[in-house]
């Protein structure tokens, strides 16, 4: 009886609420749009939510979060929510972790799970979830509120787009204020959450046509949906999935977007006249050989300046791509020209290298 208005569609039936039943969803935050997430796919009969929220209930977030009352206040999110959703649906299994998402515990968390639900309110865990999708393998449904406008999309689907073929590097820092800056309207979360809903009923279902491949718009003063058509960018894509192993030390983010300019193995023409710098200290591995390459640690760059030519192309690389940002970023404020931080690590870099030479070999 409690499915019965799903059960009596008949593109749903019993076979599709079975499906629902035997889904498994994790929604990163129980925020504006995780609360409506929730409730929905909780009163839908999801077999097993996941929570993930490390904040507690205050008093500002009951103008929108609509699953906490005043007897929720100075609780933990994810506790709160599944204390109330299990009153909505004591069938199904709701699992809250009380924790900060991070890249040490978000690939094994997302193993467990079919389908992950974002409703971030940043964007370096915006990055961090999109990121770990890509490595677990699993589709990811997409929201984001500003005041008065929302976005919805679904990534990951299929061989579909991700987040970075979207946007490829976050904003500058506190460039784009949050929620709490700027606000919002309450009701916006809401509408925005039970889309976010919608595509993970479709995706579980298999039903109609799935936000991949499209970003909505929603305007709630204007009452407007438009679409933006997203085209998948593959080396994006694997410039993340090549750096799996170093995930988990933080070292797969591509930072935030600052003065300093960014550059991709594929971007590289090796034959030009480029001064490659490691940034590396000397004990660090793998060597990358196949190069002509300049050692200059980036805590010896300032005093090393008569070893960099100004007039090569200069692309910089280090372990991960967070020292060569730095260093690119002094050799730009020394007025050094065409100074280019290298997104992927020496590991990547070197095996690349390797690649290409096991081609010209097997060509030969």
């Amino acid at each position: 009886m409690r499915y019965n208005r799903h059960i009596i569609l008949s593109e749903i039936g019993q076979k599709g609420q079975d499906k629902i039943s035997n889904a498994k969803v994790l929604v990163i935050g129980a925020g504006g749009l995780g609360c409506p997430v929730l409730q929905y796919l909780a009163a839908a009969g999801v077999g097993k939510i996941g929570i993930i929220d490390f904040d507690v209930v205050e008093l500002s977030n009951l103008q929108r979060q609509v699953l906490f009352g005043t007897s929720s206040l100075g609780k933990n999110k994810a506790l709160a929510a599944k204390e109330r959703m299990e009153d909505l649906n004591n069938g199904i299994n709701i699992h809250a972790y009380p924790e900060a998402l991070t890249y040490q515990n978000a690939i094994e968390l997302f193993q467990q799970y079919d389908i992950i639900v974002d409703g971030s309110d940043n964007f370096e865990t915006r990055y961090l979830v999109n990121d770990a999708c890509i490595l677990a393998g699993k589709p990811l449904v997409f929201g984001a509120i500003y005041k008065f406008e929302g976005q919805v999309s679904v990534f990951n689907f299929n061989d579909g787009p991700s987040y970075r073929c979207l946007f490829p590097n976050p904003p500058k820092k506190d460039a784009v204020p949050n929620c709490s800056e700027i606000g919002v309207l309450g009701v916006l979360p809401g509408i925005i959450g039970s889309m976010q809903a919608n595509e993970v009923l479709k995706l579980i279902l298999g039903l109609g046509d799935v936000l991949s491949g499209e970003l909505l718009c929603y305007n709630a003063l204007k009452s407007e949906i438009s679409t933006l058509k997203i085209n998948k960018n593959e080396a994006v894509i694997q410039t993340v999935s090549k750096e799996k192993d170093s995930f988990r030390d933080n070292k797969i983010l591509i930072e935030c977007a600052s003065d300093v300019q960014i550059i991709s193995i594929s971007e590289i023409t090796f034959n030009e006249s480029i001064q490659f710098i490691d940034v590396r200290e000397p004990h660090e591995q793998p060597k990358v050989e196949g190069l002509s390459i300049d050692s200059i640690p980036l805590n010896q760059l300032k005093n090393n300046l008569d070893k960099i030519d100004r007039t090569k192309k200069k692309v910089i690389f280090c372990q991960s791509g967070k020292r060569s940002k730095s260093a690119a970023q002094i050799l730009s404020e020394l007025d050094f020209k065409n100074c280019f931080s290298l997104i992927v690590g020496a590991n990547t870099l070197n095996n690349y290298l390797k690649e290409q030479q096991t081609t010209i070999s097997n060509e030969g």
